[in-house]
């Protein structure tokens, strides 16, 4: 699986952006999607996270709830992160990664198997 991340870029804090990330090589089914983010000096953490099948769950970190919402388009196997109300402490590289043995650590890094090259996101105040 490879995985393409786009879509990040300079926004004032309180707006909006959504990020992209294109999967190929393979289908998808049951895999888990994620997103993390990696600020300056700072460990890689988890952010939003979706199953792949029909009827998926969503999980978030707290900081992010109520202002992220993370899906996927099953026809362009695409998962998006749609960021509301952002703040500069949202200020990262975002990156999106699968997991195909899902176990259950949707927060974890090392569940996912594979990864995209990240996408920055600068929110200035």
């Amino acid at each position: 699986v490879q995985l393409q991340a786009s879509g990040g870029g300079l926004v004032q804090a309180g707006g909006s952006l959504r990020i992209s990330c294109v999967a190929s090589g393979r289908t998808l089914t049951n895999y888990l999607m994620g997103w993390f983010r990696q600020a300056p000096g700072k460990e890689r953490e988890f952010v939003a996270a979706v199953t792949w099948a029909t009827g998926s769950a969503t999980y978030y970190t707290d900081s992010v709830k109520g202002r992220f919402t993370i899906s996927r388009d099953i026809a362009k196997n695409t998962v998006y992160l749609q960021m509301n109300s952002l703040k500069p402490e949202d200020t990262a590289v975002y990156y999106c990664a699968a997991d195909q043995f899902y176990s259950g650590r949707y927060f974890a890094a090392d569940e996912y198997e594979y990864w995209g090259q990240g996408t920055l996101v600068t929110v200035s105040g």
